[in-house]
């Protein structure tokens, strides 16, 4: 039986990744540009555009528009596959948590709102993430104040603090209803001064927002999370199945 032909766009995606992998475009080397690629494999541009495409969503390469295409340098890249609460909580294996602002009260009626409570009363620690040392994510976390009661003693939130915790992962041991559901939206935005400093970038530079709204197995919402990333130092991918499969 003859093997099925592999499609053209594939064969330019397995021939780049090779090549990336074995570290011909480190350094911060450009890859070759659509109309080259498509000359040396006698395809159209329109097959390399689908085969970058692929690689993209891969996180292998990057593409700066108005420069070219270039490979992810690992180390100062964070690769996150999430499908799960499970994976959320995970963020600690690999990661640093850096307290900027520790856990304080404070009044917020948008926030309260958002987070679906009565009383205007919440609490917020402000934090970045750095993974091999780089600051990817900025984030504030918002909680209502009976969940806040249950960080009271815990060391991660305070002051200058650094750990490998997540605030979810720290939450799961001392609440009676674990976290079952987190609802995301995803933005791109500008950064703003107070983001900007926290992760290094000038402001107004491009970042990825993410909004994340956390609840327990009643409904009840336990924590909102706003993040920002920089999107050189961070690739978010996620797999989407048919249901039932």
């Amino acid at each position: 039986m003859t093997e099925p032909t592999l499609p053209a766009y594939r064969a330019v995606a397995g021939s780049l990744r090779e090549a990336v992998m074995a570290g011909r475009y480190r350094d911060g080397r450009r890859l070759p540009t659509e109309a080259e690629l498509a000359a040396e494999h006698a395809v159209s541009r329109q097959t390399v555009r689908r085969a970058f495409h692929d690689l993209v969503a891969e996180g292998i390469v990057y593409r700066v528009p108005g420069r070219g295409t270039f490979a992810v340098e690992e180390p100062k890249r964070y690769l996150r596959q999430l499908g799960s609460i499970d994976d959320l909580m995970n963020l600690a294996a690999d990661t640093t948590m850096e307290v900027i602002e520790p856990l304080r009260r404070r009044i917020d009626i948008e926030v309260a709102g958002r987070l679906r409570q009565e009383s205007d009363v919440v609490h917020t620690v402000v934090f970045r993430r750095l993974h091999d040392g780089v600051p990817f994510v900025h984030t504030v976390v918002h909680l209502p104040e009976h969940i806040a009661r249950l960080l009271s003693d815990a060391a991660e939130v305070r002051a200058g603090a650094t750990s490998s915790a997540t605030i979810i992962g720290l939450l799961e041991p001392r609440s009676s209803s674990p976290i079952v559901e987190a609802a995301q939206s995803i933005t791109a935005v500008s950064a703003a001064a107070e983001t900007a400093a926290a992760l290094g970038c000038d402001e107004g530079h491009a970042l990825l927002r993410t909004d994340r709204l956390y609840s327990d197995e009643s409904g009840r919402a336990v924590e909102l999370a706003v993040s920002h990333f920089r999107p050189e130092h961070y690739t978010y991918r996620v797999t989407l199945r048919r249901a039932g499969r």
